[in-house]
């Protein structure tokens, strides 16, 4: 049986590396995996992965026409998976025009390649946040209206609709993935878990938003990419699946169990880096609260979340303490500038 070619957008990020990983696994597909190699996208997620008969590395943007047109004509992938994308709320709030040429214009010119050249399937993975704020009322399902609220979210949205629309005037197999937050091993420190990590590690102070009581939903990056291979390989032509735990976490709650933990694992004293919290200016435009329904990706995928909430933190912290280099090297220079703009001057 001839080897099916798999198109993985982003995947030296934090998600797509996993998800690489995961696939490579799988002896039925060859990996080709276009990545700019942003900030947050690095080659080390992916040391020990060789190229060769399963897997090839390209360094590229998803916007640029002439490229991803080479490719698929060379490649000729039978599915696409798209991680690509600017993904950080904070981000987009001090500069959106990144997130759109990437994550609205970068995604039609896949969609494009896709309609082109004939693929079987096309995955967008997607975000949770698309729904807006849940704030007073019922968890969302695949049908509730997109509202999004922040620049980044919008972004998203648009690559949804756009999708969706090639879907309906092309026929072109698209699928959608809306997750989440995700947290573990390789997740730049600018997101809660990973900030907080390192700057527990660093004996540095705790920022926290407003009053710290925003409510998400969280998932073990293991688990999600289990859940994104299950959409590509079994999903319905068209569908819309929502992957979460269905089980909200404030971002205190989350600040909490991860001194408790990180006390135990760092010999460090939780009570000291409690004290550490320091409440910063909220976001502009914050959602207080993320909820949605994951019927429809348990029941007709059979998929679960295998990883409990604590046993992912303690793996995650342990997977820091013991790759303290790593987060050093991607946390120099620009990072710094960010951290400062956000947290230090208060948005400016």
């Amino acid at each position: 049986m001839a080897m099916k070619r798999l198109l993985v957008t982003g995947g030296c990020g934090f998600i797509g590396s996993h998800f690489v990983r995961l696939m490579l696994e799988r002896e039925a597909w060859r990996v080709i995996n276009l990545d700019k190699l942003t900030y947050a996208g690095n080659l080390e997620n992916l040391r020990g992965i060789d190229e060769g008969e399963h897997y090839r590395f390209v360094r590229g943007d998803i916007g640029d026409r002439a490229l991803v047109d080479d490719l698929y004509k060379e490649e000729r992938p039978t599915a696409v998976v798209n991680f690509a994308a600017e993904s950080h709320v904070d981000r987009s709030i001090l500069d959106s025009a990144p997130f759109f040429q990437t994550n609205t214009i970068g995604v039609q010119v896949l969609l494009e390649g896709g309609r082109k050249y004939g693929v079987e399937r096309f995955l967008q993975v997607s975000t949770d946040e698309v729904y807006g704020d849940a704030e007073s009322r019922e968890p969302c399902d695949e049908e509730y209206r997109l509202a999004p609220s922040s620049p980044y979210a919008a972004s998203k949205a648009a690559a949804d609709l756009l999708s969706l629309s090639y879907k309906r005037t092309y026929g072109l197999p698209v699928l959608i993935a809306r997750s989440c937050n995700n947290y573990g091993p390789f997740q730049f420190p600018e997101k809660l878990i990973p900030l907080m990590i390192r700057n527990s590690m660093l004996r540095k102070d705790l920022p926290v938003y407003g009053d710290g009581m925003q409510r998400r939903e969280w998932i073990y990056v293991g688990d999600c990419v289990d859940a994104i291979r299950r959409v590509l390989e079994r999903g319905d032509d068209g569908a819309i699946y929502n992957v979460s735990t269905e089980e909200e976490y404030t971002n205190l709650d989350v600040i909490h169990l991860l001194c408790e933990l990180m006390a135990g694992e760092a010999s460090m004293d939780a009570a000291s880096l409690l004290k550490s919290m320091q409440f910063v200016a909220d976001r502009p435009g914050h959602d207080r609260r993320y909820a949605t329904r994951a019927t429809k990706i348990r029941e007709k995928l059979i998929w679960n979340p295998l990883v409990t909430f604590e046993e992912g933190i303690r793996k995650t912290i342990r997977w820091y303490l013991e790759n303290h280099e790593w987060v050093e090297r991607v946390t120099s220079g620009e990072y710094r500038n960010y951290y400062d703009a956000v947290y230090v001057r208060a948005w400016g």
